[in-house]
C-alpha cells in the first residue's frame, strides 16, 4: 500500500505519527500547500518509523483535482487520504479517482441549506455530491470510504456493531460528543481556543442540523427521511463517562446522520455536540456580525473571507497540545430492543486523554482521536479484511475487526480501548 495524505495540519500530522508505528504500508507521501509544514510532519514521523525511509514530503494544491491526480500518479499511490478541511473534499475526491487510487476522508462534501425552508427541509445534504458519483467509482472498481474519522467514523462503526451484535430493533442512534478540555494561556489562565478547525466548527455548528426520522421515510420515501431544525436546538445535559461528566449538548449538522440510515435501520438518528455556553455565545456573535461568512469582502482593496480571518487570528489547533488539559469523548447512545427482547440503552464510547496523546505521539487528543481511525481503516484495507467498491461509509463494513484492532495492545493493535456503558432503558 502506497498512501498519499493530502494535508499536514493537526490531523494529517497525527496520521503520519500514528502510521509510523505500523508496518502495513510501503510509503506515505505527506503533501500540503505549505511544503515546509509537510516536511516538519515527515521529520517527526520519520523519527518514529518502525520500517525506515517510508515518509516523503510534497507540495500540492488541494483545491486543484489535476494537481492531486498528478501527485498521486507521480508516487504510484494506491490510496489517497484527505486530511484537509471540507472545502477541498471534492477536488481531492475527484483527483484520487482520476489517478486510479482508492480514497478516504474524515469529512464529506459540503451541504447547502434549503433556499426557502432551511430549518425544516434539507437542501443539498452533506455527502450528496459524493454519493452522486457512487456508480462511477463502482464502475472503476475503486473504493471511496467516506467519513472515517472519529465523528463521523468511529461512531458509525459503533452503529454497525450495535445493529449486528447488541440490538434486534434500534429506536435511536444518538451521537453524543463532549470533552472537559481547557486551553491555558501563557499566564496559566483559561483562554478561548477551539481544539479543532474553527472553519469546520463554524460550518457544522451554524448550518441547520439534520435529523433522520424512520417514520417520515416510510411515509414520504427514503430521501424524505431527513429534516432540519434550527442551530443549537433541543439542549440536553448528557452525562459522559469519567473523567468528563455532565455537559450540555445541542443538535449540530454532522455526517453521521446522513450516513447511518443508509446502512443501519433506526427510527431516529441524531448528532449532539457538547459545545458549552461560552462556545455557543461566541458562535452566535460571529454569526450576528457576519464573521461566519465564506463570501469574500473587500478590505482596503484586498478580498478576504470573514471566516478565513477568524481562523487566521485564532491559535492553530495543531499546536495547542502543550497548553491543553483534560480529555475528549466520542460516542454513540443507542436505545431500542436488545437481542433478548428487553429494552436496552447503551453508550459506546472512546475517550482520549490529552496528556497521554501528547506523551505518546506529540499530538493533542482531539486531532489524535480523529486521525487514528483512518489509519486503522487503511490497515484493514491493506490486509484485505475490509474491501469494497463505490462510495461507502464505515457502516458498510464489519465493525468487529476495526474495534478489535483499535483496542488491542501495541504492537498487535493501537492500544486505544473503547467502552460500552449500559444505561437504564
Amino acid at each position: 500500500m502506497r498512501i498519499v495524505v493530502v494535508g499536514s495540519g493537526g490531523v494529517g500530522d497525527a496520521v503520519a505519527r500514528i502510521a509510523a508505528r505500523r508496518d502495513f504500508f510501503t510509503s506515505m507521501v505527506v503533501a500540503d500547500y505549505d511544503v515546509e509544514r509537510a516536511r516538519r510532519t515527515v521529520a517527526a514521523a520519520g523519527e518514529r518509523d518502525v520500517v525506515g525511509g517510508r515518509f516523503v514530503a510534497a507540495q500540492v494544491d488541494a483545491g486543484d483535482p489535476a494537481a492531486v491526480e498528478a501527485l498521486a500518479r507521480a508516487h504510484g499511490a494506491t490510496h489517497v487520504l484527505n486530511a484537509v478541511d471540507p472545502r477541498f473534499v471534492l477536488p481531492v475526491f475527484h483527483g484520487a479517482l482520476a489517478a486510479g487510487a482508492d480514497y478516504l476522508d474524515m469529512a464529506m462534501s459540503l451541504s447547502h441549506p434549503h433556499p426557502e425552508h432551511p430549518y425544516e427541509q434539507v437542501g443539498v445534504k452533506l455527502g450528496d455530491e459524493q454519493f452522486a458519483a457512487a456508480g462511477t467509482w463502482a464502475d472503476a472498481g475503486r473504493l471511496a470510504l467516506v467519513g472515517i474519522g472519529v465523528e463521523p467514523g468511529l461512531s458509525d462503526v459503533f452503529a454497525r456493531y450495535a445493529a449486528d451484535h447488541l440490538f434486534s430493533r434500534i429506536e435511536e442512534l444518538g451521537v453524543r460528543d463532549g470533552a472537559n478540555l481547557v486551553v491555558h494561556g501563557a499566564d496559566g489562565e483559561p483562554i478561548f481556543a477551539p481544539s479543532f478547525s474553527i472553519w469546520t466548527t463554524i460550518e457544522e455548528c451554524l448550518n441547520p442540523p439534520v435529523i433522520w426520522s424512520g417514520e417520515q421515510a416510510r411515509a414520504q420515501g427514503p430521501e424524505r427521511g431527513w429534516h432540519t431544525v434550527p442551530p443549537f436546538h433541543e439542549p440536553e445535559v448528557f452525562v459522559f463517562p469519567e473523567p468528563i461528566g455532565p455537559v450540555e449538548c445541542v443538535h449540530v449538522e454532522h455526517e453521521e446522520v446522513l450516513l447511518m440510515p443508509r446502512w443501519v435501520d433506526a427510527e431516529r438518528v441524531t448528532f449532539k455536540y457538547g459545545l458549552g455556553e461560552e462556545f455557543i455565545s461566541v458562535l452566535r456573535t460571529l454569526h450576528t456580525l457576519g464573521l461566519d461568512s465564506t463570501t469574500p469582502v473587500t478590505v482596503k482593496g484586498v478580498e478576504v473571507s470573514p471566516r478565513d480571518v477568524v481562523a487566521a487570528v485564532l491559535p492553530d489547533p495543531a499546536g495547542l497540545g502543550p497548553q491543553m488539559s483534560g480529555a475528549t469523548c466520542a460516542g454513540l447512545l443507542v436505545t431500542g430492543t436488545g437481542k433478548d427482547g428487553a429494552p436496552r440503552e447503551v453508550y459506546l464510547h472512546h475517550i482520549v486523554d490529552n496528556a497521554w496523546s501528547m506523551a505518546e505521539y506529540g499530538a493533542q487528543c482531539v486531532v489524535w482521536q480523529t486521525a487514528v481511525n483512518p489509519v486503522v481503516a487503511l490497515e484493514l484495507l491493506a490486509r484485505g479484511v475490509w474491501a469494497g467498491t463505490g462510495v461507502l461509509g464505515p457502516e458498510a463494513f464489519d465493525a468487529v475487526p476495526f474495534l478489535d484492532l483499535l483496542a488491542a495492545p501495541e504492537p498487535v493493535g493501537y492500544g486505544s480501548p473503547w467502552g460500552l456503558e449500559e444505561r437504564e432503558a
